[in-house]
Order: C-alpha cells, then sequence, then structure tokens
C-alpha cells in the first residue's frame, strides 16, 4: 500500500514556534484533484487552504514546500499559458506576493512556493484557493508525492505545518523501451537470472500488459520459453548456459522487430557481481520509502549489491536503527548484499563527501554535523572533518569510497589507504575522471567505482530527471563470485572492481610482467605484506616490475559496438585502440564537460549543427537523458538543447556529402567549423573554459560490428613512483567503462 514516508525518520528542522499548541486551529488544506497521477502528465491543480482561529494577518503568508528531486519545472507567474503558472484567490478582499524558489525552504524540502498577503487579511473560515494551471508533473514515479502545507499566521515569519497530509501516487507512464539484463559472468551449466523489463521514456520501470516478448539466444540455453507475454512491471527467469562463449538473448515484438538485446554473458567463468552502492530514500533527501530503495535495487534493476547512503547529517538514531533492520532483512547470501551504511557528508573545506560501509550492523554512526537533527543527545559522537571520521573508523571492519556529489572528496585534506578504497568516478552527478588523477598525484592505490547516488528511488537503474542531475547512474562490477558481503568488501579492499556508466560490460585487464616481477597480497605502503613472484597481474594488482615496460591484454564484451578501447598510465593516454579502422559517412558531433568541480557544474549546452553541401539520412542522439530538451532536425540542420556535468553527450549523423561539404557547429559555448574531408577517427576539438569543457567531431565508421573486441598494448614504467595503468572502454552508444588500476612500480617501495 502506498503511503507517504513516515515523517518521523526524516531528518529536517522547522521552527517549533506556533501561535497555538492546538495544530488544528493552523486550520485545514485540501489538493484536487487527489490523484493517482501519471509522470508528465499536465494537471490543473486546486490547493484550498480554510483559514484557521488566529486568521492570516496582513504580510501573514503560506508556504507549499516540495522535496528536492522534484522536476516538474519552477512554479511561475509570468506567462498564464505557460505551464505551471500560479494564481492565488482568497474569498475576501486580498492582494498577494507570490513567489518560488527552488532552493528557498529547508533540506530536503528545499523548493517552496510563498503566498503572502500584501493588502487585507483573512478571518476563520475564509478560504485562499492556490491554483496550478497546467502543472506538469516530475519525470519519475513516486508511490506517494507529497506537500507539505505550511502558514504564519500571524506575520512573524516563523512558519507551522497544517497537519493535513497532501499527497498523490505519481505513477509510470506507458512502455518506451524494452530491457534484458544478466549477469557478465557466469559458469557452465548453473541457472542464471534474467531481468526483462519495459521501462517509460523517463527510466520508468512499466507494466507492459500488450506485449509478447519472443526471446532467443544466439548460444545453447536450457529454460529460455520461445515468448513470453509480460503483465508485471519487472520480471525474472530462471535459465541455464550450456556451453562455454559469450551469451547474448534477444527479445523481439510480434512483428519481429528487435526490441532488446541483453548484456553479453560469458560463460564458463566465475561468477562477477553487479552493484550500485550509493543512493537514497525519502527519508534523507530522495523520495519512496528505504524499503522500497532495497526492493527496487534487488527486483527491479536486478542488482546482486546496494547499499542505502543517506547523508549522515540527516539520519536520526531512529532511521539509523531502521536501516540496520532493513540491510540486515534484505541481505541474503548467495542471492543479494545488502551493505550497511551512510554517507559522511562533510563540506569539501573539511574534506568533502566518503561512502562507509559495515560489515556488520549495529556500528556507530559518525555524523559530520548535525545539521539536521534537533536530538544532540550523540553529538558527542560526531566527526567533523574527513581526518577524524578514519581515525574513528579504524578497527571497524569497513570500506569507504571519496565521492563527488554535491560536495566534492578533497583528498589532499584526508585519506587513509586502510579504509578508503576506492574513488567514485561516475555518478548521476556526472563523469570525474579528475578524482582519480588526483588520487594518481597524490601516490593513492585505490579501486575504481561507481554508482548512482540516486535520490528518485531507482538504485541501479537511474535516470537524471529534468532538474540537477545530468548523467545516468553508474554501476560497478564487483570481480568476485561471491555473493555475500565478504565477497564485496574483498573485491573492494583488492581494487577487483571496474565502473560503468550503468552499462552491464565485460572488461579484463591483464599485464604480462617480465621474470623477476612480484605480486603484493595488499599495498605494501599501508605497513607489512607479503608478495610472490608473478607472470601475470589484473587489475588491482600492486606490482614490481623488473623491466621498463609490461604488456597489457584487454578483452571487452559489449551490449552495443566498441568505439574505442584507452589504455593509461596514470593521467597519460598510453593508446587508443579503435576494434574498426574503416571510415564511412557517419558524423559523431560531441559536446562536453563540466563548469566546476562543486555542486552548480551543470553546463547547459543550447546551439546548432549544419550540415553543407551534405545530405543528412538518419541522426541517432548520444546520452540524451531528458526528452524535454529541445532535438530537432530539419534538412540539414540540427538544432540541439542539452546538458553535461563532466560527462559527454551529442549525436552521430548519417551523411552523404557533396565535394564541398563542410559542418559548422555553433552554440552558447563555442563555435566548431570544420571541412569533413578533414575529419578523420580522431577528430577536431574545441575547448572552452570549465572543466574539460569542450566542442569536438569526428569520423566513425558506416556500421560498427564490433561487440566483442582485444587490444595488446605495451605501456612503459616510469623509473620512480607508481605507473597506474588502467583502462577506459567508450562504446558507441554514449556508455563508458574505467578498470582499476594495476598499480606497477620498478623500485623497492
Amino acid at each position: 500500500m502506498h503511503r507517504p514516508v513516515d515523517r518521523t525518520l526524516v531528518g529536517f528542522a522547522d521552527s517549533s514556534l506556533s501561535p497555538t499548541d492546538d495544530p488544528r486551529k493552523l486550520g485545514a488544506v485540501r489538493m484536487d484533484p487527489p490523484g493517482p497521477f501519471t509522470v508528465r502528465q499536465s494537471v490543473d491543480l486546486r490547493i484550498t487552504y480554510t483559514i484557521g482561529h488566529h486568521g492570516l494577518d496582513d504580510r501573514g503568508a503560506v508556504k507549499i514546500v516540495m522535496r528536492f528531486p522534484a522536476d516538474g519545472g519552477g512554479w511561475q507567474t509570468d506567462t498564464p499559458d505557460a505551464p505551471n503558472f500560479v494564481r492565488a484567490q482568497a474569498s475576501a478582499p486580498c492582494r498577494f506576493r507570490i513567489d518560488y524558489a527552488a532552493f528557498g525552504h529547508a533540506r530536503p524540502w528545499f523548493k517552496v512556493l510563498t503566498v503572502q498577503v500584501i493588502g487585507g487579511c483573512l478571518r476563520e473560515n475564509d478560504t485562499l484557493t492556490i491554483s496550478v494551471d497546467g502543472l506538469r508533473l516530475q519525470t519519475f514515479s513516486e508511490e506517494a508525492w507529497e506537500l507539505r502545507f505550511l502558514v504564519d499566521a500571524c506575520a512573524t515569519g516563523h512558519f507551522v505545518e497544517v497537519p493535513d497530509t497532501l499527497w498523490a501516487t505519481i505513477a509510470a507512464g506507458p512502455p518506451a523501451t524494452w530491457h534484458l539484463v544478466a549477469p557478465t559472468r557466469w559458469p557452465v551449466g548453473e541457472p542464471l537470472r534474467l531481468g526483462l523489463k519495459a521501462e517509460d521514456a523517463h527510466g520508468n520501470p512499466t507494466a507492459d500488459p500488450d506485449a509478447t516478448w519472443h526471446l532467443s539466444a544466439d548460444a545453447s540455453v536450457d529454460g529460455l520459453p520461445a515468448q513470453v507475454a509480460r503483465t508485471g512491471v519487472a520480471e525474472v527467469l530462471e535459465i541455464t548456459p550450456k556451453a562455454k562463449g559469450i551469451l547474448r538473448i534477444t527479445a523481439r515484438d510480434a512483428e519481429g522487430t528487435v526490441r532488446a538485446v541483453s548484456n553479453p554473458i560469458r560463460v564458463g567463468l566465475d561468477r562477477t557481481l553487479w552493484g550500485d552502492l550509493h543512493g537514497q530514500s525519502g527519508e534523507t533527501v530522495g523520495i519512496n520509502t528505504a524499503r522500497a530503495f532495497f526492493l527496487f535495487a534487488r527486483d527491479a534493476a536486478f542488482l546482486d549489491a546496494t547499499s542505502h547512503q543517506g547523508n549522515a547529517f540527516q539520519i536520526s538514531g531512529a532511521f539509523w536503527r531502521d536501516l540496520n533492520a532493513l540491510t540486515a532483512e534484505f541481505d541474503d547470501p548467495g542471492r543479494f548484499v545488502a551493505l550497511p551504511g551512510y554517507e559522511w557528508s562533510g563540506n569539501t573545506a573539511v574534506g568533502g563527501d566518503r561512502n562507509v560501509y559495515f560489515r556488520e550492523e549495529g556500528r556507530p554512526i559518525r555524523r559530520s554535523s548535525h545539521a539536521l537533527l534537533a536530538d544532540r543527545s550523540d553529538i558527542d559522537t560526531d566527526c567533523t572533518t574527513a581526518s577524524a571520521l578514519f581515525d574513528a573508523l579504524k578497527g571497524e571492519d569497513a570500506v569507504a569510497y571519496a565521492h563527488v556529489g554535491g560536495r566534492w572528496a578533497d583528498l589532499r585534506a584526508a585519506h587513509d589507504g586502510e579504509i578508503e578504497r576506492a574513488v567514485e568516478i561516475h555518478s548521476a552527478w556526472g563523469t570525474f575522471e579528475w578524482i582519480a588523477h588526483d588520487a594518481f598525484a597524490l601516490g593513492h592505490r585505490v579501486g575504481i567505482v561507481a554508482n548512482s547516488d540516486g535520490h528518485k528511488g531507482r538504485p541501479g537503474a537511474s535516470w537524471p530527471g529534468a532538474a540537477t542531475f545530468g548523467a545516468y547512474g553508474g554501476l560497478t562490477c564487483f570481480l568476485t563470485p561471491q555473493c555475500t558481503r565478504d565477497g564485496v568488501l574483498g573485491a573492494i579492499r583488492t581494487r577487483r572492481t571496474y565502473a560503468t556508466t550503468g552499462a552491464r560490460l565485460d572488461l579484463q585487464v591483464d599485464a604480462h610482467l617480465p621474470a623477476g616481477s612480484a605480486v603484493y597480497a595488499d599495498d605494501p605502503t599501508l605497513g607489512p605484506t607479503t608478495s610472490q613472484p608473478a607472470t601475470t597481474a589484473q587489475m588491482g594488482d600492486v606490482v614490481r616490475v623488473s623491466a621498463d615496460a609490461v604488456q597489457v591484454d584487454v578483452a571487452v564484451s559489449a551490449a552495443s559496438p566498441i568505439a574505442a578501447i584507452e589504455v593509461r598510465a596514470g593521467a597519460e593516454l598510453v593508446a587508443r585502440v579503435r576494434p574498426s579502422n574503416a571510415l564511412g559517412g557517419r558524423i559523431a558531433v560531441r559536446w562536453q564537460g563540466a563548469l566546476y568541480r562543486g555542486r552548480g557544474r551543470q553546463a547547459a549546452w543550447d546551439g546548432t549543427a549544419a550540415f553543407h553541401d551534405c545530405t543528412v539520412r538518419s541522426v541517432t542522439r548520444i546520452n540524451a537523458f531528458n526528452p524535454d530538451h529541445r532535438f530537432i532536425v530539419d534538412g540539414a540542420e540540427v538544432a540541439f538543447e542539452a546538458v553535461t556535468t563532466g560527462n559527454d553527450g551529442g549525436f552521430d549523423a548519417r551523411i552523404d556529402e557533396g565535394p564541398r561539404a563542410r559542418l559548422e557547429v555553433r552554440t552558447n559555448r563555442g563555435d566548431l567549423s570544420v571541412p569533413l574531408c578533414a575529419l578523420d577517427a580522431d577528430g577536431v576539438r574545441v575547448s572552452s573554459d570549465g572543466l574539460d569543457l569542450a566542442l569536438s567531431a569526428r569520423r566513425l565508421p558506416d556500421d560498427n560490428p564490433h561487440r566483442d573486441a582485444t587490444a595488446t598494448v605495451t605501456v612503459p614504467i616510469a623509473p620512480r613512483g607508481d605507473t597506474p595503468i588502467w583502462v577506459s572502454v567508450i562504446l558507441e552508444d554514449g556508455h563508458r567503462a574505467w578498470s582499476s588500476p594495476i598499480y606497477a612500480f620498478r623500485e623497492q617501495p
């Protein structure tokens, strides 16, 4: 049964001053229509407030506040014919001032509409009706979309909540895409779980009652039905692969059109796990309940592992106990891993965000502050700097990630190699290769991970929506066959992880070591450890190399064509290998980057791309996460709006080009002009002010069939210090992946 989040578990602090001890004397409020609604539905909403005992004085006001993730757009009073137009009307003569602010109230109720009386007053049982014409609802489904109604009856500046609850269910829209989700490695002859689901245009899992999925496999498999009539939101089939090799499952509709292809399954290898260990629910700054969070991760995103990571300064003692009970309930060794933990959310000035994960429930929570907690009984347990946090975690069976969200982690301020084992390189906040470069420059030996940091109740399948976030949420692959807490934490500690922007691809990175080399059991800079002679190393290893170079082998299998494999030594590119060297009549136009490291990093792109002396046959959008953004193809011209937050986006155009063919791209952040005859696979790039902000164009092959690819590259080893050998994979559909490094050095540490 849908219901609002239990308010007693939500960390927030409003004024407690009220003109009365009887909440009913504050009046009553109702919403019409009451719902349910559908995502992106346009609704004429009426909120009627019946004035309470004290009346509503001249300069008194009411507020309607909404949660931070709400992305239906700003309520406005300027354009009556535009969405979200607000009017206020009273049953007695009054004039009103109406203001809306996206960040105007206390977290997590940031969004606020204020209606203030500026002429007249209202008496008990008078009514104030606030109308929102053409209210455009949010992009994400929600069990209980909740509005809080607050009143300052006496014009004191203190707002008190009217006790009536305003909420409605917002359901997913009609199906737009199909998805097949499977493990990426699996032993022969053991049954695996194949997830089937449809999503609407904004990434919400949705029922698909009229569809029949016709399924086929490109390798031998038992238990796969020829067709499935789907009625639920997400379903699981149990199938058994029978032979070694790469297995993919295809779903077609009744007309035979391919609607989905599963991620590749490398059959014949030990199992690996997929996890999103970073997200929030409505008890902190997200939506829906924490219970719904774990159910979605397991049953709708088909994850193997997750962790709720609420901002610690917002986690009350009651909610911390509730979270621990939930992880104990949902943790199911062999099937699903639920890790207890929290996000230490100190400002960047004191170290910045860190994600903390425990092996067991019942461990103390170390907050950066009690900023949103009225109960101060345990404030002496706070760790107000990242250094203090690491000191407090010594001796705990715990690990931490350095995180980039609203507050970015400053690795110069604090680091403990025993505890902080990874950096989060991608989330719904964007892509942050720079945090890995920071770690390398400081000599930290960390793994590479990605998560969603989703606030919309969709861990493991996290679309960014239409507001603050600008990227699809990431995933981490844990190279362990053990679907247990020990397996996941062990993979983190040994850096046996790789990160993706949400694609479930398989990535293998091996270094071939010369005679006399050795692999360490753990990072020798952390204390005494053992080593043993070795001829190969895999991602995460710390190795002493007896020569000035090593050979690195990379193998990738993905659901979409592989554009490039980049082998790197720290921040330096060693080699870029493209599986397809052919060039054709396909042009890739990309925009990328962020404004800066902090919370307001979103970069808006607004422009046009014109192909001169060309015929444009088709255009495919890349990383277009917000369907509301303008994207118009008119002959040989493309008009676009987009947002990047460290990631990239753009489009691919298939063209027939004449002898004077030319591309001209004009944007608010710079222009690019190039004759198409000058474009090759590397293309051209125009940089802009900001953090790796750039506009680029390059030539692609007409068709790229390479969903499986290998590369062999010789990587030089620096004479002193670490050479972090890692790999980035770029897929044609816009997804990316990054391996954890092999940390190679030549001298004795």
